[in-house]
């Protein structure tokens, strides 16, 4: 059975960037001879922030939004809709200034939906986006995950959670210094465990 994959590439550099090196040896090592078709959305070429009129759209319900409002939310609904095409989801995130990228965030914003990616009910809210499995490949040169100075990890996996999505793996390539052997190195036995 094939299987579709998200890949969004949160680094900013285009080239010389670890964490699309690396996403690019996971997607390698999951798809090996296996049919998959690879979505990728790289956030370096822009994701718009959300605003007032986002926001006045994405709370007025679907069967009264106008064609402006349905235009406000054109990018975010394409987002959704790779989100849910999606069997796997892979993100390389490289941490900026001990946080997620602004680009990264961005995305978020515009996929945390309410009755769209996830429902309020009497027990609180629950995630529509079920049944994917997450990678999230965490690159940094200093910032190492689980230490005090993290504070990605967490709030990734409550977001992903917050929307359905249960089923994640960290590779952890942060803390390892810049040489770019040993990070390679590390991670490569990292995937290869996959």
């Amino acid at each position: 059975m094939a299987q579709n994959i998200l890949r969004l590439d949160a680094s900013m550099r285009k080239t010389g960037s670890y964490s699309r090196e690396l996403a690019n040896k996971l997607i390698k090592q999951l798809i090996g001879k296996k049919q998959r078709k690879v979505t990728i959305r790289d956030l370096a070429d822009g994701i718009p922030f959300i605003d007032e009129n986002w926001i006045k759209a994405n709370f007025t319900d679907l069967d009264e939004r106008t064609a402006e409002q349905h235009k406000h939310l054109k990018a975010s609904d394409l987002l959704v809709e790779e989100l849910n095409d999606a069997d796997l989801i892979i993100i390389g995130l490289p941490i900026y200034n001990f946080g997620v990228p602004a680009a990264f965030k961005a995305w978020i914003d515009q996929i945390v939906r309410a009755k769209l990616t996830f429902r309020y009910s009497d027990s609180g809210p629950i995630g529509l986006v079920n049944n994917k499995k997450a990678y999230i490949i965490i690159v940094s040169g200093g910032t190492k995950i689980g230490s005090e100075l993290d504070f990605i990890s967490n709030y990734i996996r409550h977001v992903l959670s917050f929307i359905g999505i249960t089923d994640i793996s960290f590779i952890d390539s942060s803390g390892v210094g810049r040489d770019e052997t040993r990070i390679l190195a590390h991670t490569n036995n990292l995937i290869e465990r996959i």
